[in-house]
């Protein structure tokens, strides 16, 4: 009997335990070692601040929904993996052996890469719903005080759609209670065009988001290097193509979230043995999520290793949205159920992007068929049945890590709540 360890227990790490639960049944044991109780629907963090979800409501406890599914849970925070010798050390100074280990850790928030940024300095953040809940209480003193909102990521980072979200949620929420008036807002961004969103850009996202920020008198500056941040200011550079210096700008803000880039979790990336992950801490995999050095590892998720897009004046990261993120879990959970059976790995993940980015009473869709330029399938689409489509998936989703439900999400998310089917044959 084979033990199979998975570490991290988020969009990733929970889907992936399902799935290899039910790819080995009771042949072999799967376990998931996660450093908090709870599971918690990152997608839905931005609407916190605004009141319009509570941080409770979007967290899961996960001892009972994984033992239901006879899955074992060590609550304990990994201080690091010793792949040669099939380990994974946990905090508390026990270890947990493993015969595959399944690395679905997320990033680590490098928030400590510029002076003043994060909850710890001077901005907001909705990475983590612990986060968003510090938020919420910032916000509740800027509605007693308004002023200035900056918002955006900053380099490095290579997730910009909760920037985007994040932003018109708040201007939606400022209309709402009649105060839109009082608050200029700018967003601050290292894509080298609004819409970049790491991936050079999906269908019209240019188009369809700088027409949504002019629409709601949102200024904004790309190809920003933000230098430091103050309390109540913000320092930034903005770069021209060539990476030069262009201009200086001091940005005042009453309320701020800024997306920090991402490295790998220390447990991952103080791994002294080479092969592992990247200098930025990043999983190295294959075509079949496996790393090439420890052949019994596997990764999924935003831990692993994926180069830019393309070349860009300042550092943006590709994204790994939560379908891309499926598709990994699925080869992952196949690649090892074959190799426990004697086979060679043979299942690809499909790495697509899909993206419902919320802006509050509308929003903007878009699906890259892959997401790694040349596409088979590029689409964009606006309308207020995003915003009606997230919430719907919400609880969608939710409801299926409650019943411990091994189904892909995001397809069925594609083929039945957006009614693409319409895309089926046309290049996909």
């Amino acid at each position: 009997m084979a033990r199979i360890v998975i570490l991290g227990a988020g969009i990733g790490g929970v889907p992936m335990a399902y799935e290899m639960k039910e790819a080995v049944g009771k042949h072999h044991e799967v376990t998931v070692i996660s450093d908090t109780p709870t599971f918690h629907f990152v997608p839905s963090n931005v609407w916190v601040p605004s009141g319009w979800r509570t941080a409770d409501a979007l967290k899961i406890e996960l001892a009972p929904v994984l033992e239901k599914k006879g899955i074992e849970f060590i609550q304990q925070a990994a201080s690091l993996i010793d792949p040669e010798n099939n380990q994974v050390l946990l905090s508390d100074q026990s270890s947990v052996s493993y015969d595959y280990l399944v690395i679905a850790t997320g990033p680590r928030l490098a928030f400590d890469e510029i002076p003043g940024l994060g909850p710890q300095g001077y901005t907001s953040s909705v990475c983590h719903v612990d986060h968003a809940a510090v938020a919420a209480e910032d916000w509740n003193r800027f509605i007693a005080d308004p002023g200035p909102i900056v918002v955006g990521a900053v380099q490095g980072a290579s997730c910009f759609g909760p920037a985007y979200e994040y932003l018109m949620v708040l201007e939606t929420e400022l209309r709402n209670k009649k105060i839109r008036d009082k608050v200029p807002m700018t967003f601050v961004t290292s894509e080298p065009y609004i819409g970049h969103l790491g991936l050079g850009g999906v269908g019209d996202t240019k188009g369809l988001l700088e027409s949504a920020l002019r629409d709601k008198t949102i200024k904004w500056i790309t190809n920003a290097k933000v230098d430091k941040i103050e309390s109540g200011m913000m320092f930034v550079t903005e770069v021209d193509e060539d990476g030069n210096d262009k201009k200086k700008h001091e940005l005042p803000f009453k309320h701020s979230m800024m997306l920090p880039a991402f490295t790998g979790v220390d447990a991952v990336r103080n791994v002294k043995a080479e092969g592992l992950v990247n200098p930025r801490g990043f999983v190295l995999v294959d075509e079949y999520q496996r790393n090439k050095t420890f052949k019994n590892i596997y990764s999924v998720g935003v831990c692993i290793a994926i180069p830019p897009i393309e070349k860009t004046p300042l550092p943006v990261g590709a994204p790994k949205t939560g379908y891309m993120i499926e598709s990994m879990v699925t080869a992952a959970a196949h690649n090892i159920a074959e190799e426990l059976a004697g086979k060679a790995p043979s299942y690809k993940a499909t790495w697509n992007a899909l993206c419902l980015a919320d802006f509050g009473d509308t929003g903007v869709a878009f699906l890259a068929i892959p997401q790694i330029p040349p596409r088979n399938t590029t689409w964009s689409s606006e309308g207020k049945w995003v915003h009606l489509a997230k919430i719907g998936f919400e609880k969608y989703f939710m409801r299926k890590i409650r019943k411990g439900i091994s189904e892909p999400y995001y397809e069925k998310l594609i083929l039945e709540v957006l009614g693409l089917t319409r895309l089926k044959g046309k290049g996909e």
